[in-house]
């Protein structure tokens, strides 16, 4: 299991705060697009969805509540933005040399 200083490394690389940032808009934008009334507010949601899947979707299948679509897709922006954090983290260790990163 990562220690929390390895966890918050990962969560806080540049490129996963971005894709974090990204999720929250297109949640907020899902959010009151799908309170205003027109036709195209019915699909809204599926982008916020589609940018966090595969953990938002296993996660909608939870019981129907208008707070589940938030947490699944809060919990899937976070599970990918630790994913896209260590690979970046990792990737860029390697690039400067195995012997030349911080370690953790």
């Amino acid at each position: 299991m990562p220690s929390p200083r390895t966890r918050r490394a990962v969560l806080t690389h540049p490129l996963a705060l971005v894709y974090l940032a990204l999720c929250a808009g297109l949640l907020v934008w899902a959010l009151v697009v799908s309170s205003i009334d027109t036709p195209d507010a019915s699909m809204a949601g599926v982008v916020p969805v589609l940018a966090t899947a595969p953990a938002s979707l296993i996660l909608l299948v939870l019981p129907e509540h208008s707070a589940m679509f938030i947490v699944s897709v809060a919990v899937g922006a976070l599970a990918n933005a630790a994913v896209i954090g260590w690979c970046a983290r990792t990737l860029s260790r390697h690039r400067n040399g195995p012997g030349s990163g911080s370690g953790a």
